[in-house]
């Protein structure tokens, strides 16, 4: 079965060459020119992949992400930005975004950054299957449960983005060890992502604000020019993962 796409997009030049290059690929495409109507079709039909333009009438790219992530759809979303708008590539990074590309971009990049994503996406959805055992790993007051994709701190429940609870997935399975930036790009990106290693420090500073609640316990240190590694405190006592 062909893989659905959602291309939101309100430019009819760009929207038909996105449509038919991804159509091109097999893949089964909807576009939507309104940020509204594009919304309520990405609420209401299951999509596997959004290429989302920023700027749309009714309602802009960046409420349709955070209101997408707010009700808790994970589908996987490449957002439009324009050149050298490095501010908006942050911020949709933070609103839960998987991807972006800037504008104007080429054929090529495009679909190698779709079918990037998707194969991601697919991997995830594999490793993330039901366990037979307790694979929790628990580090001071901060549990995190990988076939659930859940975090508790302090016992109290932490809402993570797929890609946030990756990094802090793969830090953890490692604490106390200096990760670097392409280590953490590696593993959670995959190691044909195109992107850079900006996303990973968006990232780690959302997620840095999520540990706040409990700081005692632990947090995350950054060890300049080389990359990240999560510290528990000496007085929290905790079981190191296999």
């Amino acid at each position: 079965m062909s893989q659905r796409l959602l291309v939101i997009e309100d430019e009819p030049t760009l929207a038909r060459l996105l449509s038919y290059n991804l159509t091109q690929e097999g893949y089964e495409v909807t576009t939507s020119d309104h940020g509204t109507t594009g919304f309520e079709r990405a609420v209401q039909e299951p999509f596997d992949l959004i290429v989302l333009d920023l700027m749309l009438p009714g309602m802009n790219g960046f409420d349709i992400l955070g209101k997408l992530r707010g009700k808790g759809i994970t589908t996987p979303v490449i957002i439009l930005t324009a050149k050298n708008a490095e501010e908006e590539v942050v911020q949709g990074l933070k609103l839960g975004a998987d991807d972006y590309i800037t504008k104007p971009f080429g054929v090529s990049e495009l679909l190698a950054r779709v079918a990037t994503v998707l194969r991601r996406v697919s991997g995830v959805k594999e490793e993330a299957a039901p366990q037979t055992s307790d694979s929790a790993i628990r580090l001071g007051k901060l549990e995190i449960f990988p076939e659930k994709y859940e975090v508790l701190l302090g016992g109290t429940s932490i809402s993570l983005r797929p890609k946030e609870f990756e990094v802090l997935l793969y830090l953890a399975r490692k604490p106390g060890v200096v990760l670097t930036r392409d280590d953490l790009m590696n593993a959670v990106w995959g190691f044909d992502y195109i992107g850079g290693q900006r996303t990973v420090d968006v990232h780690v500073s959302s997620l840095r604000k999520k540990l706040e609640l409990e700081p005692e316990s632990v947090h995350i240190d950054s060890i300049r020019g080389v990359g990240y590694k999560l510290v528990i405190n000496k007085g929290s006592a905790h079981h190191q993962p296999q």
